[in-house]
């Protein structure tokens, strides 16, 4: 008996240790960033969840790029697909709603209530965590409750009693897209099988669904629009299927799968991932899984508001790339052909050039599995399409933004160790996408200025091109390839060919090879025109982290360096009422809010004067995130946003990711350590820090001094503590 006791004891100390190791998920709120312009998804998904079931509202524009914005108060039902933090909305496949009442068969009109099967609701009773959602449908009083595996979600609701209740599924609806093709039809009493295909940023989205029901479906109806057909099937580009019960059950449970290959597959995936049907349960999982990616970085600090801002952005880091296959491993590629048989991972939903900045190197650090499959998806793209990807959706190149920004994440990745995939077929594919003719690549690789009379946006397409052909370089370098190292290191220089002595900014060069006449670092802000992308001439100045020295000497040298960052940081821009509402996050000319800007704090640090890192990065991750739901500054971008804080927050920054160096700045946290693969931890530890001791006074690596500014990506994967001491003044001695 004693033996019992003892055994209980230690079974219950087990679970308390278990539940304390599981319980970080408390500190992630999935509405932090849906309110304001952050445009984050809501609803339930798993890490890099195939299937992303959420709320959506009436689209209204830009701040409904997710489907979701926290200040509305009207609900349209619960799609199946969804972006997170995009400035282009799409997606928003297979909208479900649940009501109550006589047959709507249309979302109505947003400001007349009872027109249509949308339903207002209340923050009041909604509730968002990693994997779960719920929400009452005021005008139903209709819960919703949802969760998720990697490929199905779990639909479940309660409706009240007495009334007649009715789920439409609504293949017309989407996010800023246009049906194209849709088809749904009953299989047997409890099971849809269906399709739909698309037109909208993804210029021809195919994808396949299935949805198995807890009651049989005996009344199912099919509408093409709001015209019913005689069928349980139908075909067209508005079509609906409803499930109605005269006496509403107390609660009806969906499966819902979607497949990028075929309706068998998505069905499929149902059998293989939720065979049961205890809710509970796929919650339970979903939240365990969450908690297990999240653990890759424990971080110790006294305030509970910084932890929710640091795990909350953790958790947004993880829901793109998206998978794309099926749970058998079927994928369809950028051909339309669907492959089978895969031996890695198939994903979707690259933001490349955002994300290269800072969100694939923190997959290096804290998810080098997955970059392996990442790569060998952008292998199989660019063997599909015929060059590697630029901002690849569902299948589909948007060519969205400017670069090829594949080419520095695909460097990085070797450069950094992650293996798994062929480097010499990765490595043709680099060479032939970066020596063709597209783009303005004709020009670049022959040394010339892209003409602006010619490319829009030709200035920062070509910085962008410098910093691939930089990260290309040291990937050659790396393989013994010296012909093709020489060759694009001097292609790397390339933007100089766009600085003006004159006024000292990189400009735009006509095809005769005069500078563009009109000129103003300002207000060269243009959504999609002139030289820049989604910046001006003062935060393009910065867009060299390859080549710091190179810029140094540009500008007249280390004093004029220091000079004209001062003056970005500190340069107010004239009220403008056509600014676009994405330039944000304003210190001077410098822009949080858009990724351009993002490491130029670091910069300081490169050249000396480490304290003025310090003060910006402290004063961003102070001002320009929260724990409410207008928490992040600008668009999220698929998890930049969260990844600039996870680094800032480490107290240090990938500058030139290719690179494998990292800039120290400001740690916020007094403890934090990456536990990195073989079980290897990696510690930062800041000692007397608090919010006045912003201040690096002194490193040690190990017990030893440490005196440089940068940190070794292959110093950080061998383990061990750094420990730096904090002060309330710069210490002029350190990092100079």
């Amino acid at each position: 008996m004693y033996r019992n006791f003892l055994t209980s004891i230690a079974l219950l100390c087990m679970a308390t240790l278990s539940s304390r190791a599981q319980s970080l998920t408390s500190y992630v709120d999935p509405l932090i960033g849906s309110g304001g312009h952050g445009h984050v998804f809501v609803g339930a998904s798993v890490p890099f969840g195939a299937i992303q079931p959420g709320p959506n509202n009436f689209y209204k524009g830009w701040d409904w790029c997710s489907g979701y914005n926290y200040g509305d108060s009207v609900l349209i039902g619960f799609s199946q697909t969804h972006l997170s933090g995009t400035g282009i909305g799409d997606l928003a496949d297979v909208l479900i709603m649940p009501y109550t009442g006589t047959i709507k068969t249309d979302k109505g009109i947003e400001k007349t209530p009872g027109s249509g099967y949308a339903s207002r609701y209340s923050h009041s009773t909604e509730k968002a965590k990693p994997g779960y959602y719920v929400v009452t449908l005021a005008d139903y009083n209709v819960k919703v409750e949802l969760t998720a595996t990697e490929r199905v979600a779990f639909h479940q609701y309660h409706f009240p009693a007495g009334k007649e209740a009715h789920v439409i599924i609504d293949l017309k609806e989407g996010i800023n897209d246009q049906t194209t093709d849709s088809y749904i039809r009953k299989i047997d009493e409890y099971t849809l099988l269906g399709r739909r295909f698309s037109k909208g940023w993804a210029k021809d989205q195919w994808l396949y669904f299935a949805i198995r029901s807890s009651l049989p479906l005996s009344q199912f109806n099919v509408y093409d629009n709001n015209q019913a057909l005689q069928t349980d099937s139908g075909r067209g580009k508005a079509i609906k299927g409803l499930i109605s019960f005269d006496k509403a059950p107390a609660t009806l449970q969906l499966k819902v799968s979607i497949s990028p290959v075929s309706p068998e597959n998505a069905l499929a995936n149902i059998t293989a991932e939720l065979p049961h049907w205890n809710f509970s349960k796929v919650a339970k999982a979903a939240d365990d899984k969450w908690n297990k990616e999240l653990s890759r970085i424990s971080i110790q600090s006294k305030s509970q508001k910084d932890k929710r801002i640091f795990y909350t952005a953790l958790f947004h880091t993880m829901i793109n790339p998206a998978l794309f296959n099926d749970h058998n491993g079927d994928f369809r590629g950028a051909d339309k052909k669907v492959y089978t048989g895969s031996k890695f991972q198939n994903y979707s939903v690259f933001s490349l050039w955002d994300t290269y900045r800072a969100t694939n190197p923190l997959f290096t650090l804290t998810h080098p599995e997955r970059v392996s499959d990442m790569m060998n998806t952008m292998l199989a793209i660019y063997q599909q399409q015929g060059k590697l990807p630029i901002w690849h959706l569902m299948g589909n190149e948007t060519g969205t933004m400017v670069g090829i920004s594949s080419l520095q994440v695909i460097a990085e990745a070797y450069l950094k160790g992650i293996r798994g995939y062929d480097i010499e077929k990765m490595y043709e594919a680099i060479k032939a996408t970066a020596m063709s003719d597209s783009l303005g690549m004709m020009y670049v690789k022959n040394f010339q200025p892209i003409p602006s009379d010619k490319s829009a946006r030709a200035v920062a397409r070509a910085l962008e091109y410098s910093i691939s052909d930089g990260s290309i370089a040291l990937l050659a370098q790396a393989l013994g390839k010296t012909a093709d190292y020489e060759y694009f290191s001097k292609r790397a220089q390339n933007y100089k060919l766009y600085f003006d002595p004159a006024h000292q900014f990189f400009k735009g060069k006509l095809s005769d090879g005069s500078w563009k006449p009109t000129f103003d670092p300002i207000k060269s802000y243009k959504p999609w025109a002139d030289d820049y992308a989604e910046g001006n001439a003062w935060q393009y100045l910065w867009l060299v982290p390859h080549d710091i020295a190179g810029l140094e000497k540009l500008l007249g040298g280390r004093e004029t360096f220091i000079k004209r960052l001062d003056t970005f940081f500190t340069l107010v821009p004239p009220h403008d009422p056509h600014a676009l509402v994405d330039l944000t996050g304003l210190i001077g000319q410098y822009a949080h809010g858009n990724e351009p800007s993002h490491h130029i704090t670091y910069l300081y640090s490169m050249v000396g004067q480490p304290e003025k890192t310090a003060e910006k990065v402290r004063h961003i991750m102070k001002d320009m995130y929260h724990d409410q739901p207008d928490g992040i500054i600008g668009n999220e971008d698929c998890g930049q946003m969260s990844a600039w804080y996870i680094f800032s927050s480490m107290g240090f920054y990938p500058v030139f990711p290719a690179s494998g160096k990292y800039v120290l700045g400001s740690p916020l946290f007094d403890k934090i350590t990456l536990n990195l693969p073989a079980g290897k931890k990696f510690t930062i530890e800041a000692v007397n820090n608090s919010p006045e001791n912003i201040y690096i006074q002194r490193v040690e690596w190990n017990g030893k001094p440490y005196t440089s500014t940068c940190l070794l990506h292959s110093n950080i994967l061998q383990g061990g503590v750094l420990k730096i001491q904090m002060g309330n003044k710069p210490n002029s001695q350190w990092g100079r």
